[in-house]
């Protein structure tokens, strides 16, 4: 187990080197150290990043979409991309190094999380531009594990092949464990007789209620993991299963900062990548609000709370980001609807809903609305149309989203 002096050392060496790399390679990281006055030679210990500028969405967004890599394209092996906000996705890119040290913290995750070489990991994240199902797949073969690769959906297949194959872990977003839970019921099954013993869950927030449930429920432990595509997906921290108290940061790839914290130490999580080739990203805010803590099970890394809720107005509906200012979008080029809408967000079961409430004139289609939103944004939402004048004005800020999930 490496020393806090040694990844003290590495952190600064990669760090210093990762700064040179983004100026040189990146013409919008050059314009902003230029234009804060902060050269990469000004890094001489680790405190130093704090001269620095943040990079922000917004900064990724307008580099769309192959802007913000440091390396020519043509040593890109992969992209992958999560939504933006106007219509136009994040994208991230990775060189074949990229990759290997992707699967090298999956795999550190994995283990920490409980799983073992020889395990059967039973996927059942989204594959695609979605980094999840790859980022764990990934990780999952690297540690010399067998690996099903189910994605989303499919609930009464997804409960056979648990129950057929027997894996020893299951990652997955916690609603939808809840939902199989659901099913495991519905065909009479009882899922603390399945072979799991180890969930994985992240890509949206959880409680400790639903930790709970879920443990008591499968008669298994589930740990919690955190990442996001910016960085460079899942596994970025880890909770371990001795002791399920926060998550790990592995800081010898991804250095941690909390800005704008309150009394406690907690604020907003931002992160600078140590190692990634194609896109270096310099004290990205996370807009992820936690505070980072002394380590427990692996003492050198610190670790980070639950997320307690975010700096803007991002929702996280059942591993999909999604903001109202697309929702708000696709309204306005939909005929028949008027601007004025409404966000509900309920969980009349296990499974979050998000319900649009928008006035409409005669004839206007929900249809149309929620298989827009399905074909550009990647989520399932329920379409309440209303008549003209039915929803409040305000002559401020409106408040676009209500959320009934905690009531």
């Amino acid at each position: 187990m490496i020393s806090s002096d040694e990844l003290a050392a590495l952190q600064l060496e990669r760090l210093r080197w990762t700064l040179d790399h983004a100026y040189r390679n990146v013409a919008l990281y050059r314009e902003k150290f230029d234009a804060a006055g902060v050269h990469p030679a000004d890094c001489k210990e680790l405190a130093d990043l704090a001269r620095f500028p943040f990079t922000t969405k917004d900064d990724l967004r307008s580099c769309y979409p192959f802007g913000m890599f440091a390396v020519p394209r043509e040593q890109v092996v992969r992209v992958h991309a999560s939504s933006g906000t106007t219509g136009k996705p994040t994208v991230v890119g990775y060189t074949r190094r990229d990759i290997d040290t992707w699967a090298e913290v999956m795999a550190r995750s994995l283990r920490a999380a409980g799983g073992r070489p020889g395990d059967i990991v039973h996927v059942a994240y989204g594959y695609g531009l979605f980094t999840g199902g790859l980022g764990a797949h990934y990780g999952a073969e690297r540690l010399g594990c067998t690996v099903v690769p189910v994605s989303g959906g499919m609930t009464p297949r997804q409960v056979q092949l648990i129950t057929d194959f027997r894996p020893d872990v299951i990652m997955v977003t916690p609603s939808y464990m809840l939902a199989l839970l659901e099913e495991f019921e519905a065909q009479g099954l009882d899922p603390r007789a399945t072979s799991l013993r180890i969930g994985v869950f992240g890509a949206e927030p959880w409680t400790e209620e639903m930790r709970a449930e879920i443990e008591s429920a499968f008669g298994l432990d589930a740990v919690d993991i955190y990442g996001l595509s910016e960085v460079i997906g899942p596994g970025v921290a880890q909770e371990c299963v001795e002791t399920k108290d926060g998550l790990h940061v592995w800081e010898d790839h991804f250095y941690p900062e909390i800005v704008d914290a309150d009394a406690d130490g907690r604020g907003e999580l931002v992160f600078t990548s140590l190692t990634k080739e194609a896109m270096p990203v310099i004290r990205y805010r996370t807009h992820d609000l936690t505070r980072l803590l002394p380590g427990t099970a692996m003492p050198a890394f610190r670790r980070m709370e639950k997320v307690r809720g975010r700096t803007d107005d991002m929702i996280i509906l059942r591993g999909v980001n999604v903001f109202p200012t697309q929702i708000e979008e696709i309204v306005l080029r939909t005929p028949g609807l008027s601007p004025h809408f409404m966000i509900e967000l309920s969980r009349p079961g296990r499974l979050d809903v998000m319900t649009v409430r928008v006035e409409a004139s005669p004839g206007a289609s929900a249809e149309a609305l929620a298989r827009t939103v399905k074909d550009t944004v990647g989520v399932t939402i329920a379409v309440e149309l209303v008549e003209q004048g039915t929803l409040a004005r305000s002559a401020g800020k409106l408040q676009r989203v209500v959320d009934f999930r905690d009531n």
